[in-house]
C-alpha cells in the first residue's frame, strides 16, 4: 500500500468528476488511486487520464476501502447518497474531501463532523474557492485589519438560466431537493457564504428571506435566493443567489469596514481591490499577485498535502458543517416566513 493512495468514489453523475479525475493526475503526492464507480461510466476515462497511477477500478464502494486500505477518500455522489459513503469512508480510517453538499439535512453531517475529529481525520466539503491566491490575500488584508472593524456585506452569485432549460437536467439530481438539498443556494450560494465567513473570521447567526423559482422551469429546487444575513458581531450582510444569465458568471463580495472597503470578483477583470484609510495616501489598490485559477487541482493538492500532514487543511469539518447549517437555515426562513438562527 502507498502511503498516499486516494479512493474516488463516484456514481454516475458525480459532480465536477473530470476535474477531480485531472488533479489526482496532476498531484504528484497522490501516487496511487483506486476508482470505484458501480455504474462503470467513468473507466474509460480514469483509464486514460491517471495512465499507472491507477491501481484498481472497482465497482463496489466497501470493496475499495477494504481492499485497498486508502488513507484518503474522495467522494463526490448525489447528496442523498454521501453521508454513508463518508461514514464508511471514515470508519476505514480515511480523510474525506466530499463534493458539496454532502448531504441533504444538516443534521446528516453533524455526526459525520464529530466522528472525523473523534477519529483525527480531516473532513472537508469541496469549497475550493478558499485556496484562489486572490481570497487569501483579501483574508490577509482584513485580518490584519486593513478595512477595520467589519461594518457589512454584500454578496452577489449569478450563474446561467441555459442549463435549467434542458429536460435533461429537469431529470437530473441536480433538480431534484429531494436528492441535492435544494437548488442554487446550496449549489453555489454556499461558496460565497463559505467565503465571507473564511474572510472576515466572523459566524453568520441568523439569516431570512424569499427562495422560488422565478424562472418558469419545472424545478424541484430553487433557481433563485435573496437572504439577509446577520453576524455575530452584531453587522449585516446580503445575498443574491440565482440563474438568471444566458451564460457565463457576474459575481462579487464586497466588504465595508471602518478603515475601507474590499472588492473580490472571481469572475471579474479585476479580481481583488480594496482602500484603506489607514494607508499613508489612501487609494484604491488593485492586486498584483499570482493569477486565481478555476480547476480544483488545487483544492485536490491541498487536501492531499494535509492529509499527509504536511499543510493545514483549507477548512476544517466544523467550517463544511457551519456554512451547511447556515445555507439549511435560509431555506427554513423562506419556507417559514420568520427569521432563523443558524446552528
Amino acid at each position: 500500500m502507498a502511503a498516499s493512495t486516494v479512493a474516488l468514489l463516484t456514481n454516475a453523475g458525480g459532480a465536477h468528476l473530470d476535474a477531480y479525475i485531472t488533479g489526482l493526475a496532476e498531484v504528484a503526492e497522490a501516487e496511487s488511486i483506486v476508482v470505484a464507480d458501480p455504474s462503470g461510466a467513468c473507466e474509460a476515462n480514469v483509464r486514460a487520464k491517471l495512465g499507472t497511477k491507477l491501481k484498481k477500478f472497482e465497482r463496489d464502494h466497501a470493496r475499495a476501502l477494504a481492499d485497498h486500505q486508502p488513507t484518503m477518500a474522495l467522494i463526490t455522489l448525489e447528496g442523498i447518497q454521501s453521508p454513508s459513503a463518508i461514514q464508511a469512508a471514515l470508519e476505514a480510517n480515511c480523510h474525506v474531501l466530499a463534493e458539496k453538499p454532502g448531504c441533504v439535512r444538516a443534521e446528516d453531517f453533524a455526526p459525520l463532523v464529530r466522528l472525523a475529529e473523534m477519529k483525527h481525520r480531516n473532513l472537508m466539503l469541496a469549497l475550493g474557492n478558499r485556496t484562489r491566491p486572490t481570497v487569501r490575500e483579501a483574508r490577509k488584508l482584513i485580518h490584519a485589519g486593513d478595512i477595520g472593524q467589519i461594518y457589512g456585506v454584500e454578496l452577489h452569485i449569478i450563474a446561467d438560466q441555459t442549463r435549467l432549460k434542458n429536460p435533461a437536467y429537469h431529470k437530473s439530481w441536480f433538480a431534484d431537493r429531494a436528492r441535492a438539498g435544494g437548488g442554487h443556494l446550496i449549489w453555489l450560494g454556499i461558496h460565497w457564504l463559505d467565503l465571507v465567513m473564511y474572510l472576515t473570521g466572523l459566524k453568520i447567526v441568523e439569516t431570512c428571506g424569499f427562495t422560488g423559482v422565478v424562472g418558469g422551469q419545472p424545478l424541484k429546487i430553487e433557481d433563485s435566493a435573496a437572504m439577509a444575513l446577520r453576524f455575530d458581531n452584531g453587522s449585516f450582510g446580503t445575498v443574491t443567489s440565482g440563474y438568471y444569465l444566458d451564460k457565463g458568471y457576474h459575481s462579487h463580495i464586497k466588504i465595508w469596514g471602518s478603515h475601507g472597503w474590499l472588492l473580490l470578483e472571481p469572475h471579474g477583470a479585476t479580481q481583488l481591490q480594496w482602500y484603506s484609510t489607514k494607508a499613508a495616501s489612501p487609494q484604491v489598490t488593485k492586486y498584483a499577485g499570482p493569477a486565481d485559477t478555476a480547476n480544483y487541482t488545487p483544492l485536490v493538492r491541498e487536501f492531499v498535502q494535509s492529509s499527509l500532514g504536511q499543510i493545514a487543511p483549507p477548512l476544517t469539518g466544523a467550517d463544511s458543517l457551519r456554512v451547511l447549517q447556515t445555507v439549511f437555515a435560509c431555506y427554513r426562513a423562506a419556507e417559514t416566513g420568520q427569521t432563523q438562527k443558524v446552528g
